[in-house]
């Protein structure tokens, strides 16, 4: 069944499928699989119209969010019957640890963690740029996000922004300001902040705690201190604050396989794994159609590949 709630049917107490993510996510359904021998699987869907055309599809709200298994997980997608939900394919994004919603899913980059019941070495370079800035007068601190002043909250926005801005991102990871509040006052979130010795904030980044890990989930540095690299002061910050709570820290990949900000994460890392994803075709004639004549890719739905 897809059911319009706006995911109130797979709300948890994880970030990931809490009602401040997925309000700031636009959620709007919960699709909900039952077992026949009972359980249920619920995940939190964004319905989306597909653009000229009759049909919708639907997409995972950002993160690692899974779905709430009531005694149901590992399903096969071939098992399910979907022509009930309407929707022409379904991407949904897994959670990074644990049983996964779906049997047969599609690995896809390699991120990494922090794990504190590991021993752990940083890189020296990242030891030494660290070192190098606390004598400089860059100072970092951690604290609970809803907490926070404004003026951090504010500061950890417009680096985020100028993030994005250098790195030429889609418009989809914008997020306005009310979407910032929403993650903000959620339970379970942290903002470590690095100020630069004049007091502004040089780099900062938004810490969750999800699925028996904290996650390094949105952050940035701002472009007038680019050169310190203080967002390793901001990784220091966060790897202290695991360490407190004894959580493993996930600190995501690359935008790429091997590139630079993948070997800048491998750097503070003494763990790895891929994360995990499903890809659905409920209407395969429909799908085959909207497809037809664009180049076979890892992007899904492939109709919705973004255009060079």
């Amino acid at each position: 069944m897809l059911v319009p709630d706006a995911g109130a049917s797979a709300l948890s107490e994880e970030f990931f499928c809490s009602a401040h993510h997925l309000r700031a996510e636009g959620v709007t359904h919960t699709l909900v699989i039952r077992g026949h021998a009972g359980g249920a699987l619920c995940l939190p869907l964004i319905v989306r119209p597909i653009e000229g055309t009759p049909y919708r599809d639907a997409i995972s709200p950002y993160g690692f969010p899974g779905g709430a298994m009531e005694g149901l997980s590992g399903v096969s997608k071939h098992d399910v019957d979907w022509a009930d939900t309407e929707l022409v394919s379904i991407f949904v994004r897994d959670r990074v640890q644990g049983p996964r919603c779906f049997a047969e899913p599609t690995a896809r980059n390699e991120v990494f963690f922090v794990d504190p019941g590991l021993p752990l070495v940083l890189r020296e370079m990242h030891r030494r740029h660290q070192r190098r800035n606390v004598r400089q007068g860059f100072v970092s601190t951690v604290c609970v996000a809803r907490e926070a002043p404004r003026e951090e909250r504010q500061g950890f926005m417009d680096v985020y922004r100028q993030t994005m801005v250098r790195d030429h991102a889609r418009a989809r990871y914008f997020f306005s300001d009310g979407y910032f509040e929403e993650l903000f006052t959620a339970p379970g979130a942290w903002l470590a902040t690095t100020r630069a010795p004049d007091g502004q904030v040089a780099s900062s980044a938004l810490v969750v705690r999800s699925d028996g890990l904290l996650h390094y989930y949105l952050g940035g540095t701002a472009d007038a201190h680019l050169t310190q690299s203080p967002a390793k002061n901001v990784f220091g910050a966060m790897i202290e604050l695991c360490t407190r709570l004894g959580l493993p820290l996930h600190l995501g990949g690359g935008l790429q396989p091997g590139d630079g900000l993948e070997d800048f994460k491998r750097g503070f890392a003494n763990a790895s794994t891929r994360l995990h994803t499903h890809e659905i075709v409920c209407e395969p004639g429909v799908y085959s159609s909207l497809s037809e004549g664009l180049p076979a890719g890892t992007f899904f739905p492939a109709y919705r590949a973004p255009r060079s």
